[in-house]
């Protein structure tokens, strides 16, 4: 039986206006929709004069002036990127060019070298942080304090920004409450992802903003079920390569029926995530490097006389 995971994903909002979501923390959703984004980046700011902007978005000009227009009579002082992906970080650029606030991130893109056939899509490779921040470290700023939370897995260089004194994690790409993460080697890492959830468990957070859709409300019993979800996943792969399945692309079509054909590459790309994990713990072995076009075997199988 699958895991039922409670997927949220009523989401009310109004493109290019700054709106009030909980005391002390708004958000502006740029018009950037698709299978990966669902109705589009949504900006935080955090504080009010002084303010911090939490992912700031693509590179799209209009989202760029309705948040610089939205805050025309405050200051930002922090742009905080929880990874670098192009749909998080790319504004940071035009952001900082117009308020000369630094840009505070764990680190540059490590996915691959830019242009290689086996890197992910969507990196930005162009992002270096003003200040690098390490998990547990604090940043502070206005009325507020952030603490960083490094979690890697979607991205090696994943973090997510915590407000203690309320109980509120923005929590970017590595919990969302309208779909799982996409993990993508070479930077995506489900050995990494996986710790990362079981981090999670072990605060004390209330909700979780993410960077796509709505408040998580529940994020224990979100990130229990996310835990779930890829054990399964992690099980269907061993029955695919039991029942002869040596390939992603074989595995690909016998776990995700009815598939998006958009999201296919990406299905292929967490297969073998997972695969590369199972490597990793001696279950599976591969023919040469773990790559999408190798074959996979398991590296233990019983035999009965």
């Amino acid at each position: 039986m699958a895991v039922d995971i409670p997927y949220r994903r009523e989401f009310a909002f109004e493109y290019g206006r700054l709106e009030q979501v909980a005391p002390g923390i708004r958000r502006i959703v740029a018009r950037n929709p698709g299978p990966f984004t669902f109705k589009g980046t949504g900006t935080y700011v955090v504080g009010e004069g002084e303010v911090a902007v939490i992912d700031p978005g693509p590179e799209l000009a209009e989202h760029v002036a309705a948040l610089l227009a939205s805050l025309a009579d405050e200051a930002v002082t922090h742009i905080l990127v929880t990874h670098t992906h192009r749909d998080h970080s790319r504004a940071a650029k035009a952001l900082k060019e117009a308020t000369g606030a630094p840009t505070y991130g764990f680190g540059p893109h490590a996915g691959g070298r830019r242009g290689d056939p086996g890197s992910e899509e969507g990196g930005d490779w162009d992002f270096v942080p003003d200040v690098v921040v390490h998990d547990g470290e604090w940043v502070e700023g206005g009325k507020w304090r952030f603490e960083a939370v490094h979690t890697p897995g979607h991205t090696s260089n994943h973090l997510c920004f915590g407000l203690p004194d309320s109980g509120v994690l923005f929590s970017g790409d590595h919990v969302m409450g309208w779909s799982t993460s996409v993990i993508a080697p070479p930077d995506g890492d489900m050995a990494a992802y996986m710790a990362s959830l079981d981090k999670l468990l072990s605060r004390r957070d209330q909700v979780y903003w993410p960077t796509h859709g709505p408040a998580i409300t529940e994020p224990q019993r979100h990130v229990r079920a996310f835990i779930a979800h890829r054990r399964e996943r992690e099980a269907g792969i061993l029955d695919c390569l039991k029942a002869g399945s040596e390939t992603v692309d074989a595995m690909v079509e016998r776990l995700y029926v009815g598939l998006n054909p958009a999201l296919r590459r990406a299905a292929g790309r967490s297969v073998l995530a997972h695969l590369i994990d199972l490597i990793g713990r001696d279950i599976v072995a591969s023919e040469g490097p773990a790559t999408v076009e190798s074959r996979y075997r398991l590296r233990h199988i019983a035999r009965h006389n």
